[in-house]
């Protein structure tokens, strides 16, 4: 397969505006707590990388139908992964999910 230069840079830069764009209303959704997560928070962005976010919020839905929330408000313009997980199952989990663990870890919590 032939390398395309530059193109995981401009994916970064596509992943980093949509990050902030979406940031700025998660308080607004009713998120308590949010982290990046994945290649841009390892800062290993490559062409087909998406944009992955940790998510505290409370909800009665299924852990299935949590993303559809976040999907459907923020209506993301590039791929992007929700995990949404309510105060007390983070609480439970935060030292024994790997993706957790990681992406605090890596980047610490998003404040905006």
């Amino acid at each position: 397969m032939p390398m395309v230069f530059g193109f995981a840079t401009h994916r970064r830069q596509q992943l980093e505006a949509e990050f902030l764009r979406m940031a700025g209303s998660m308080r607004m959704l009713g998120a308590e707590r949010f982290w990046l997560a994945g290649d841009l928070a390892r800062g290993r962005v490559r062409p087909e990388s998406e944009l992955e976010l940790i998510i505290v919020h409370e909800t009665k839905l299924p852990y299935r139908r949590r993303s559809d929330f976040f999907q459907t408000h923020l209506r993301p313009q590039v791929g992007t992964t929700f995990w949404v997980y309510t105060p007390q199952e983070f609480a439970d989990c935060c030292e024994t999910d790997r993706v957790i663990v990681e992406a605090t870890e890596l980047g610490g919590e998003i404040v905006v």
